[in-house]
């Protein structure tokens, strides 16, 4: 559906919007908003492109003397959010960044994205849809105001009330959702103790990314609502699960067909040809492209064997212990999911470099390797090394160096971008290795 500016005038009169958030995304992933009263003067400012913001203030942005920056917003992104209150009620824009030449901003993560999505349009496809399963964890505030790692509840997989204490929480947040369009699919407590999912519709990959920010953004106002706090955390706790956030990724052709699909394929998969090139890009730059997928120190805590989270290279059908699966949907639902991605990675970035990666294994005819059927969490390691399974990187440190060797991530991350990424994510690594933290403490101080 294609929203207009008079749309958008006409639902600020009916529905009493009194401020407007005009929202964007950072190179770290976070969104940023500017807050703007939603009078008719200010209104047709943002309608006509003309709002500005300070983006030397705003991490791998620009330069002081550079700081001048307009927002141009996305019409089709309009949302009212259903939290207002006597004074009226909030509406949102997620908004591209251009300069003040009224150039699109190339540190623009999801203005990067449609650049991605251009080049796939002239390899010759429509679109490319996405599936994202983010996971959260709810924890307990504490008498001042700030959260702590005490769950509320002691559920497990699928479990419901009264040993899934969230489903209230989790039933609010979903229907919030609803009213603010999201067509969700599934709401569930997810394997850890305090581990939740909600699993919402696919859609284009720009949209999806879109709804990824708004999704969290919602969680995490319904749960401070309910005295919780929210986290995207990859693993907040020692001993349990991390949290995910699988990537079912699809490309569509001019006819509006899944080209990922082929009954007659001699593989048995019914996978076409392009897949199996898609899936063999995204295999060979896939130790190159983690430090997106998992961008912080902690994304590390949760790659390890053990609780479910992908730990090495290889792909398969119906086993869920590699990287890349391919889930039994076909037809329309063909897609292959990325299962390591966590929800600190920047949606934006992350996708347009596994768009990048898997048109590169499309242009260049990369063949997948052999489908790995077997439990690989039980394989040793010459038996992993004998059918070429690679472990993902172990620490953000070498992650970040494995990215800098890889050309179509750099391209696909565009150069303004990687370079402000990798030097905010080698000072992260910096201030993490020179931290001494309390298992040092625990297992050296007496014993040296």
């Amino acid at each position: 559906m294609t929203i207009t500016a008079e749309d958008i005038r006409r639902q600020v009169k009916e529905k009493n919007v009194t401020f407007l958030r005009l929202m964007f995304t950072d190179i770290m992933g976070i969104m940023k908003n500017v807050e703007i009263p939603a009078t008719d003067e200010q209104l047709d400012k943002v309608l006509s492109n003309k709002a500005m913001f300070d983006g030397s203030s705003i991490e791998g942005f620009v330069r002081i003397n550079e700081s001048d920056m307009y927002l141009y917003p996305d019409l089709d992104t309009w949302i009212v959010f259903p939290w207002g209150d006597e004074n009226g009620a909030v509406a949102g824009l997620i908004c591209d960044i251009y300069t003040a030449e009224g150039e699109p901003f190339a540190g623009d993560p999801r203005g990067n994205l449609k650049k991605a999505l251009a080049h796939m349009e002239k390899v010759g496809y429509k679109s490319f849809n996405l599936g994202p399963e983010p996971e959260f964890f709810l924890f307990k505030m504490n008498e001042k105001d700030m959260p702590t790692l005490e769950v509320n509840d002691h559920g497990g997989y699928f479990d419901l009330a009264p040993t899934d204490l969230a489903d209230n929480t989790r039933r609010e947040i979903v229907n919030v959702l609803t009213k603010m369009g999201f067509e969700v699919e599934a709401s569930h407590h997810e394997v850890a103790v305090g581990q939740h999912e909600i699993d919402f519709k696919y859609a284009d990959v720009l949209k999806a990314c879109d709804n990824i920010q708004i999704f969290k953004l919602v969680v995490k106002t319904i749960a401070r609502e309910h005295g919780l706090h929210a986290t995207f955390m990859a693993k907040p706790k020692f001993g349990i699960n991390g949290s995910g956030m699988h990537c079912n990724m699809s490309l569509f052709d001019q006819d509006n067909k899944n080209a990922f699909f082929d009954p007659n394929d001699p593989r048995g998969m019914q996978l076409s040809q392009d897949a199996y090139y898609f899936l063999g890009g995204l295999m060979q730059h896939a130790y190159n492209y983690t430090a997106i997928m998992n961008p912080t120190v902690n994304s590390y805590k949760r790659l390890v064997p053990g609780y479910e989270a992908p730990v090495y290279v290889a792909w398969a059908g119906r086993n869920r212990s590699p990287l890349i699966r391919v889930p039994a949907s076909r037809g329309q639902g063909t897609r292959l999911e990325l299962r390591s991605v966590d929800p600190t990675a920047n949606p934006y970035l992350a996708l347009a470099v596994l768009l990048e990666a898997g048109l590169d294994g499309i242009e260049q005819k990369i063949e997948a390797p052999e489908p790995i059927e077997a439990n690989i969490y039980t394989m040793t390691v010459e038996e992993r090394q004998a059918a070429g399974i690679v472990d993902l990187p172990s620490t953000l440190h070498n992650a970040l160096k494995a990215l800098q060797t890889d050309e179509v991530v750099r391209r696909a991350l565009g150069e303004h971008i990687f370079i402000n990424f990798v030097e905010a994510k080698r000072i992260e690594w910096a201030s993490y290795a020179t931290f001494v933290s309390q298992w040092e403490i625990d297992n050296y101080l007496q014993n040296y």
